[in-house]
């Protein structure tokens, strides 16, 4: 044959795989698709309450679970909730150009705005049988979660502890942004001002706002009004306002972004440490019963993170100062190689902010009412659901410190959103930002491959649902606890007796519903999708 002809063979052969190729990536696009709006539809139309989700279900929706069991009328605002879900329906409509995503997120953020309170912030859960249901739920079921004292006592406010009201916030700037529909202004705009009235003059921000006093348990002051680094408090604020600033372009969003940046250095330690929470004397504090007046450091290794991103923000080396100290504080910490576990754990959860030996918390007692927790430097029999030491990557820290250090002011703040400067992207911020508590290269994108696809798709039962086993539940409320013997016997559990309401796994062969694996799902279909565009396959 001759050359030419082989190299026509070749070719036509080549463009005959690629449409082949093509083909069948454009029919697994389309069964993507069709499997996202199917397992949305019915969960819109068979576990939503009115728009809004829990977390878990039971088939037969007999029960249903938040972080705790949920009443039929309620919602969970918190990560895995309802607002995972609106912010996975507004990418599944970026990504779809399907109206039907719109109008579903539309209908999560109407819950969202139904349920926020009269000051702008949220609590962790929603209920649309009101005031009356909900005062029932923390006298009962959230008074017996023995190891969630959050949920012990209902204050009536709102909450930043687990990014509740930031992220909340978050996802009404998104989805007013998304289309500039003004009906999603004046609810976003009291979210904002509730951020803003709520940071104290020095740029701390309380965990719970209006501030309360009065849940003193076993002996420990109520922290709810303590300066709060918990769940990054602090920083999902200030991150919060940055996205504000950048997207609606307001100057007054300046102020308490740098007092919040500035706060991180008036109570960091004198070896550079921090702990998770300080009291109105900037003290550092402690929390719930099992959170101990302590350094932290985990805390401070992502403190640390965050005033390198502070230099990178405004330019000013002052963030950069005792971050050497929290280094040298962190080396001095680690735990000895007999208390690892093999290397499996590197440093104390708490550390004691006079000796800077490590704290473990224990518990003794079957349930809420008579169990308690303690502290000692034993570090056998620890908690299970907050395990007394961490594993973390000092050397990373290392490496951002002398990498973003040799930075001249000038280089750090190349592409900072605070420095002034004209927007060189495409269209203007409000069409092309995206918002996020990481960053883009932090955010792990879920596997896409072909096989992956797949087998979501496949894995869809006859009523469209993603069926999953050993998720958290928890017990029923039965009443609240009645053996006052201390026993150790759930030392390490994450629930006590029958009448501890606190959740827990699941191992048996029950099949759920999950919200959050239904969001995880989605996503992975959703990213499928995106490299479908990129690679102009459609």
């Amino acid at each position: 044959m001759p050359a030419s002809s082989s190299l026509k063979a070749i070719a036509l052969f080549t463009a005959l795989y690629w449409d082949i190729a093509l083909a069948q990536n454009e029919s697994l696009s389309q069964q993507a698709e069709q499997a996202m709006y199917k397992a949305t539809k019915y969960m819109e139309d068979s576990m939503s309450t009115s728009g809004g989700f829990v977390w878990y279900y039971l088939p037969d929706r007999s029960r249903r679970w938040g972080e705790m069991e949920a009443y039929k009328t309620m919602i969970w605002v918190q990560d895995g909730g309802t607002v995972s879900v609106g912010n996975m329906l507004l990418d599944a409509y970026d990504v779809t150009d399907n109206e039907y995503y719109y109008q579903a997120a539309e209908k999560a953020a109407a819950a969202m705005i139904w349920g926020q309170s009269s000051e702008g912030g949220w609590n962790y859960m929603i209920d649309f049988a009101g005031d009356r249901s909900l005062r029932k739920w923390y006298a009962t079921i959230g008074k017996n979660g023995w190891r969630l004292e959050e949920f012990q006592h209902y204050y009536g406010n709102s909450t930043y502890d687990d990014d509740v009201t930031s992220d909340a916030a978050r996802f009404l700037l998104r989805i007013y942004l998304k289309k500039l529909d003004a009906k999603y202004k004046p609810p976003l705009d009291k979210a904002i001002n509730f951020i803003l009235k709520s940071q104290y003059p020095n740029g701390g921000w309380p965990q719970r706002f209006p501030l309360q006093h009065d849940f003193n348990k076993a002996g420990h002051p109520d922290y709810s009004s303590f300066y709060t680094f918990n769940d990054d408090v602090i920083w999902e604020n200030v991150l919060f306002l940055i996205h504000c600033y950048e997207t609606l372009g307001e100057q007054r969003f300046l102020e308490p972004i740098l007092k919040g940046m500035n706060f991180y250095l008036l109570v960091q330690g004198k070896n550079g440490e921090w702990g998770q929470q300080y009291n109105m004397k900037m003290q550092v504090s402690g929390a719930r019963t099992y959170e101990p007046a302590a350094y932290v450091p985990s805390y401070t290794l992502n403190n640390c993170l965050l005033c390198l991103r502070f230099y990178q923000y405004t330019g000013d080396r002052k963030f950069l100062k005792h971050i050497p100290d929290a280094i040298n504080w962190l080396e001095k910490v680690k735990l000895p190689s007999s208390m690892t576990l093999d290397g499996r754990y590197t440093h104390p959860l708490f550390v004691n902010p006079r000796t800077d030996k490590p704290m473990y918390v224990h518990r003794k007692g079957s349930n809420a009412i008579y169990g308690y927790y303690y502290t000692d430097t034993t570090d056998t029999k620890l908690l299970s659901h907050m395990m007394g030491k961490r594993s973390i990557n000092l050397q990373y820290l290392k490496d951002e410190y002398a990498k973003i250090s040799a930075l001249s002011p000038e280089e750090a703040v190349k592409d900072s959103p605070l420095i002034p400067g004209k927007f060189d992207g495409s269209g203007t911020p409000q069409s092309n930002y995206y918002l996020s508590r990481l960053n883009d290269t932090d955010i792990p994108i879920p596997d896409a491959t072909e096989t992956r696809i797949k087998s979501l798709i496949d894995g869809l039962d006859k009523e469209n649902r993603w069926m999953v086993k050993h998720v958290m539940i928890s017990n029923p409320y039965i009443g609240d606890g009645q053996n006052k013997e201390l026993t150790e016997e759930y030392a390490t559990t994450n629930v006590g007796d029958k009448t501890d309401t606190s959740p827990y796994r699941d191992l048996s062969e029950q099949d759920y519903i999950s919200t959050p694996v239904y969001v995880r799902n989605m996503q992975v279909l959703i990213n499928y999708l995106k490299s479908i565009k990129k690679t102009g396959v459609k």
